[in-house]
């Protein structure tokens, strides 16, 4: 996908979720369409309602920094979906880029097995590259080959883990249309038309053009074999690495949650 078609996406996209009352529009009569009018987004933005039809149609490339903020004003975007707005233009169409082979650095290899936390390694479409046995442990959608996205929105048994899995797939979706911004490489591509065709979820959130900043949080999960665990996640990413990212979950020390994950610890290291 060309910047300048991704650019165009978006804005029809993220015109259709505002209501027009939030921008101090005042309607009369029933609208055909949600959201705003192309005419109205050019008004409030400060520029020709003809200049505004040209971008979201790809046919103007360089739009300045200037229009791009003061649409992100116009839409109501935060601040993620503002800085992914202002990347999305390119003078350029990107090259169609070869798949490429994640090697995880030997070093963080090595601390994934010294951590006593759940930890893994993930790519920008976040397929597992990399994790240690408490990660697999706490979901055994953890697990190298795995795709973190694929197994929330279709596995059964992972969707069951999460307490808000509604909210969970939302997040999931929209951080990775961040994470893999306009990346046309094909096992992207392959990913993307799987979930569109497999999962109504997916579909719904997708065209939404959601995006969500690639940071820590806060995730709640009813593990089958110790139960409640309310863990903070946090995601740094690894230097000269295409993108990869480490993920760390812990608790609050001397929390309920931090004695059930030493127990899930002392499980995963039981002999089988």
């Amino acid at each position: 996908m060309t910047g300048s078609t991704a650019l165009g996406e978006y804005l029809r996209a993220r015109r259709a979720l505002v209501d027009p009352a939030d921008v101090g529009l005042t309607t009369a009569g029933v609208r055909r369409t949600p959201g705003l009018r192309r005419e109205e987004v050019a008004t409030l933005a400060g520029i020709s309602a003809d200049y505004y039809l040209r971008l979201e149609q790809g046919r103007d490339r360089n739009p300045s920094t200037q229009v791009l903020e003061a649409l992100a004003r116009v839409l109501r975007l935060d601040a993620a979906a503002t800085q992914y707005l202002l990347g999305l233009p390119a003078a350029r169409p990107p090259a169609r880029r070869r798949a490429r082979r994640d090697t995880v650095p030997v070093g963080i290899r090595l601390l994934l097995d010294t951590l006593t936390l759940p930890a893994f390694v993930e790519n920008r479409r976040f397929d597992v590259i990399a994790a240690n046995r408490l990660a697999s442990a706490v979901s055994p959608a953890i697990r190298v080959g795995g795709n973190r996205v694929r197994a929330v929105l279709l596995d059964d048994a992972e969707r069951d883990l999460w307490v808000d899995w509604e909210e969970v797939a939302a997040s999931m979706v929209a951080s990775l249309r961040t994470s893999i911004g306009t990346d046309d490489d094909p096992a992207t591509a392959q990913l993307v038309g799987e979930l569109s065709l497999a999962s109504e979820t997916f579909r719904q959130h997708w065209a939404r053009h959601d995006v969500r900043a690639l940071g820590g949080g806060v995730i709640r999960m009813r593990h089958p074999q110790v139960g409640d665990l309310e863990l903070r996640r946090e995601k740094l990413p690894i230097p000269d690495t295409a993108g990869q990212l480490l993920a760390i979950y812990h608790a609050e020390p001397g929390s309920p949650s931090a004695q059930a994950l030493a127990l899930l610890g002392t499980l995963a290291a039981a002999p089988t």
